[in-house]
């Protein structure tokens, strides 16, 4: 009797062990939040990560912060999040299923790669409210289906293209600049289109002499090594300047620009998502090589959509997109590598497309039709 209950022990320690590791949380104070003398239980809030990690100086992470940053503020979430063990529609499924099981009313999903699984998850899950960033729910024919505990969140990209294309444009020493994408998808393109507009326009309004030389698109979002071995191919060719929408293939177009540098080229990254300034740091820790980074603010719209369900203002059943006008995409706040008059100029143009003035190309018809 003693020996069974004794194994009945260990097996309940070895699934509670088991069950810790497959979410991870974040800043735990505690699971309940004191109002006055109410005591309220925090609101467990989840996130799935895509293909890349959750440190991955990019869509995850961005979105992660986004999260972070409402619990360390507000204090009346718990954070979790939980890397998949696959990248298939069953693997993020099984992944939300989890997260729902320890309790998350509201989870989080980073990626159009979560469109089908999402929209399976919201019928199977109807007292739990999603974001869905930079996707929509559909049954794997892109046709929309509403739930009205799902938001979808899209970004207007080639706004954020633009201004660092303009950037790009006025920055450059060799006039020659790249492009590496990831796989060619909606959001990768309209970051594409954006910028080569913005080199575009700052050929003919503000006195550039730029070209766009090269632009591939790798095909993945997680092949570093190719990501470098495209780089190399385009500095080589005197390209100065690469702009990448690229994830995680980005990282090594960030080494081998580090590579370059620390020899004494003068070679430049432009990131992508979130502020890649850090993502480009030498060795010494304080020169970068991140002229600066098209930003997609995925960490404010997660911030921003748990504030509201929270508040009772959920807009469950709706595509939104955020644009400049909203602050929803552009560049860092600080860019240390780009001059006052180049950031005077971007100031310009920015207010300009907020206020309609300029309208940003977001296909390739557009951006040959644009300043005709």
């Amino acid at each position: 009797m003693a020996k069974k209950i004794l194994s009945a022990l260990v097996s309940s320690i070895l699934i509670a062990s088991l069950c810790t590791s497959c979410v991870q949380k974040g800043g735990d104070t505690g699971d309940k939040v004191n109002k006055g003398t109410e005591s309220v239980e925090k609101v467990k809030v989840g996130m799935v990560t895509d293909s890349g990690t959750i440190d991955d100086k990019s869509f995850n992470q961005g979105s992660w912060e986004g999260i972070q940053r409402y619990e360390k503020e507000k204090g009346t979430i718990e954070a979790q999040y939980l890397k998949p063990n696959d990248v298939q529609e069953t693997d993020y499924i099984n992944a939300i299923d989890t997260l729902v099981e320890t309790g998350n009313k509201i989870i989080v999903t980073p990626g159009y790669k979560f469109e089908t699984a999402v929209n399976k998850a919201a019928d199977t899950h109807k007292d739990v409210s999603f974001i869905l960033l930079d996707g929509q729910t559909h049954g794997g024919d892109n046709q929309f289906v509403k739930h009205d505990n799902v938001v979808c969140v899209y970004f207007n990209e080639h706004e954020a293209g633009f201004l660092v294309g303009i950037a790009a444009a006025l920055s450059t020493k060799t006039g020659k600049l790249g492009f590496i994408g990831g796989m060619k998808i909606p959001p990768v393109e309209k970051f594409y289109y954006g910028y080569q507009a913005g080199v575009n326009y700052a050929n003919q309004k503000l006195g550039a002499k730029a070209t766009i030389t090269d632009a591939q698109f790798q095909g993945s979002f997680d092949n570093i090594p190719a990501g470098q071995t495209l780089a190399a191919g385009m500095y080589g060719k005197g390209i100065d300047i690469i702009f990448h929408a690229a994830g995680g293939v980005g990282n090594g177009v960030f080494n081998e620009a580090k590579a370059r540098a620390e020899k004494g080229e003068k070679v430049w990254v432009i990131g992508v998502d979130s502020d890649q300034y850090e993502q480009g740091l030498l060795k010494d820790g304080k020169t970068s090589v991140t002229l600066t980074s098209a930003i997609k603010k995925v960490d404010v719209a997660a911030y921003n959509y748990i504030d509201a369900k929270l508040n009772d203002k959920f807009p469950g059943g709706e595509v939104i997109t955020l644009t400049i006008k909203e602050n929803g995409v552009g560049i860092p706040e600080e860019n240390p590598n780009l001059s006052d008059d180049v950031l005077s100029k971007i100031d310009s143009v920015t207010q300009e497309i907020k206020e309609g003035k300029i309208i940003v190309p977001q296909t390739q018809k557009e951006v040959d039709d644009f300043l005709k």
